[in-house]
């Protein structure tokens, strides 16, 4: 047994070097790509390869010796493979401190020889929960408790040990060893152990997440697993840097799921705004899932947005909620876009940084994508609008930490609403409004719009005809929605993301000439814009639902 002593001591060429010689390797992989090329360069190395289960065939078929992790342990892989590296002539080999005499005894007195690389990757739990239709327990077998160990031990041990977790570090690892005579530098290690607790943290972390999607409650801990998905030119300004993430194990379907199919790179605020305009209008069409429902918006804005009953017109009435706003914003549809369609949002006059749609018609294509050189066109997973969105939570960075909070979901329904004032409103009206809350709660507060079934309509159409968004006060937010509608206020509705304090901002809507009022209520001062609505004829309404989005 002096032998594993010696074995281990020499690891380290003496106590001013970083280099470590690597002759003895434990490679278990779930990912077999290069694993082949890697066992050949190792035994080239003179490396005695201990491996797993599968990889371990598939080295042993290559034609290059391996030891099987049984004949290790002297324990066969047993419980369907859920144990099978959990023992300590694995953990021992990697977790020993090689400078310590007493480690060097024990690993003496227990015949445990050192191990100078693990190559591990983890079972693909990402993998398996993104498939249609995956059971809990299909899920549950690929969590990986073996390789998360052997990775952190390694980790650890960096001092002594290489750990390498995916095929793409398995250039580098080669290229030093080729450099330094077989051995790794410290900095290499180092570099691969931070590597490595990246990759496991993210990894219990999309775990954490899974096991409570279904959960909107705020948990006490929130792991959150970030993987880089693109590196972007700047940020919100030339400036500043920056990168967008994707959350490992998220539901598929999001906007960072799209596929461009034609135009220049997307930008930061290109990003944070189509998806603004992708939430509102599967928000809309959960509320109408038979309509079409188009929406324009401007920095995270829906300047325009209409439900109708054909995609030219709703996306016609959409860029008509506000055409100087619309030009140079991004259109997104919750319906596949046909020709006459494309040929609106490519008429005269307009101009789109981006278009989103779960599809295109094929000539419709073509058509949009000569009209503008760099224009994105983003083709998104289609969503089954009588489903609840898949994603519950929404968070928000501050420096220092996040918010965290249940996402703004609720489908309007105009059952639950109060009629507090004035006239009783027709079910068209009603129905209208509730399309209205979807828009007014995509708009930063203080937000009031005005909207209703367009004038121009035959169908009908429900659509934004002006809105005031992100004021400091709900005055300045009703004058905003006024200028923006002009001429169609009369008539319309007016929905309020929260109470109105006082009548000013009501009276400044009934003057303009609308019609119907909706707001959550539960101000002090309620009864005055009540008496008000009262006194002009004109319908109130309180949800008992603010939506304020700052």
């Amino acid at each position: 047994m002096n032998s594993t002593a010696d074995a281990a001591a020499s690891a380290h060429t003496d106590s001013t070097s970083d280099l470590v010689k690597v002759t003895r390797a434990l490679i278990s992989v779930s990912d077999k790509t290069g694993i082949v090329e890697l066992a050949h360069a190792l035994h080239e190395h003179g490396v005695e390869i201990v491996s797993t289960g599968g990889t371990a065939k598939v080295i042993e078929q290559a034609g290059i010796p391996v030891v099987s992790i049984d004949e290790l342990t002297g324990f066969p892989e047993m419980m369907d493979g859920r144990v099978k590296t959990l023992h300590p002539k694995v953990h021992g080999g990697l977790l020993a401190r090689r400078d310590l005499d007493t480690h060097l005894q024990s690993m003496r007195d227990h015949d445990i020889k050192p191990i100078d690389l693990v190559v591990v990757n983890l079972y693909p739990f990402e993998a398996t929960i993104a498939k249609p239709g995956v059971t809990e327990p299909e899920a549950i077998e690929q969590i990986d408790i073996g390789g998360p160990s052997m990775v952190r031990s390694a980790a650890k041990n960096h001092a002594s040990v290489a750990i390498v977790t995916e095929p793409g570090q398995y250039r580098a690892l080669l290229d030093e060893m080729a450099t330094n005579d077989g051995a790794t530098t410290l900095g290499l290690r180092k570099q691969l152990a931070s590597s490595a607790f990246a990759q496991t943290g993210a990894y219990d972390a999309m775990i954490a997440s899974w096991l409570t999607r279904n959960d909107a409650s705020v948990p006490q801990t929130m792991p959150i697993a970030l993987r880089r998905h693109d590196e972007l030119r700047y940020g919100e300004n030339p400036h500043q840097s920056a990168s967008v993430y994707t959350q490992i194990g998220a539901p598929a379907g999001t906007l960072l799921d799209a596929e461009q199919l034609h135009g220049k790179p997307l930008s930061y605020n290109n990003i944070n705004d189509a998806s603004a305009a992708l939430e509102l209008v599967r928000a809309m069409a959960r509320t109408s899932p038979g309509a079409f429902n188009t929406c324009v918006v401007k920095h995270t804005n829906p300047c325009g947005a209409a439900s109708a009953d054909s995609c030219v017109e709703a996306i016609d009435r959409a860029i008509a909620g506000d055409p100087l706003a619309a030009f140079g914003g991004i259109l997104a549809s919750a319906n596949p876009i046909d020709r006459a369609g494309v040929e609106r949002i490519t008429a005269d006059g307009t101009f789109f940084e981006i278009v989103i749609a779960p599809g295109y018609e094929p000539d419709a294509l073509e058509l949009l994508k000569s009209r503008w050189k760099n224009l994105r066109i983003l083709r998104v997973q289609a969503q089954d609008a009588g489903q609840p969105a898949p994603i519950t939570r929404e968070l928000k960075f501050i420096p220092g930490g996040a918010l965290v909070q249940e996402r703004d979901l609720i489908v309007p329904d105009h059952s639950q609403w109060v009629h507090a004032a004035g006239p009783a409103p027709t079910p068209e009206q009603l129905d209208a409004a509730a399309m209205l809350e979807n828009m007014c709660r995509a708009l930063s507060s203080n937000a009031v719009l005005i909207g209703g079934i367009d004038p121009e309509s035959d169908s009908k159409a429900v659509r934004l005809f002006g809105a005031g968004a992100g004021q400091m006060d709900r005055v300045a937010s009703c004058r905003g929605a006024v200028q923006k509608a002009g001429e169609l206020s009369k008539g319309a509705i007016a929905f309020s993301d929260a109470f109105f304090p006082f009548d000013d901002g009501p009276t400044i809507l009934i003057e303009a000439g609308v019609k119907i009022i909706v707001h959550p209520g539960g101000s002090k001062r309620d009864q005055d814009t009540f008496d008000l609505c009262d006194k002009h004829g004109v319908t109130c309404l309180t949800t008992g639902i603010r939506h304020f989005r700052h």
